[in-house]
């Protein structure tokens, strides 16, 4: 009797009428959600970066990315130079400082 009559599919209800708007909240909830915890603390650790670098100045004693301990000795438009032991001196670019350290770090080091 199975093969005359057609089995009966039921029927998606129709969709409730604050799906769309219940979609779009919770795409703005992750979109604020990413702007929280990703792009905003990024630049703001961008900017702190920045200020750290544009206030670099003679005698500062600061640690590279690469790990490198010295004493700024002469501060240029990109490059400064460091002086990492005495009469040892190497040009680095501005961006690639880490940490501005105390003064008297190069010396108990």
């Amino acid at each position: 009797m199975n093969a005359l009559i057609p089995d009966a599919w039921a029927q998606a209800a129709p969709g409730a009428p604050g799906g769309q708007f219940q979609f779009a909240l919770l795409m703005a909830a992750f979109i604020a959600l990413f702007y929280f915890m990703l792009i905003r603390p990024q630049q703001k650790r961008a900017k702190e970066h920045q200020a750290l670098v544009s206030k670099l100045a003679a005698g500062d004693e600061v640690v590279t990315t690469g790990g490198l301990l010295g004493r700024v000795t002469e501060v240029g438009d990109t490059f400064i130079t460091l002086e990492i032991a005495d009469g040892v001196r190497v040009k680095v670019q501005k961006v690639q400082i880490a940490q501005l350290m105390p003064k008297g770090t190069l010396k108990s080091a």
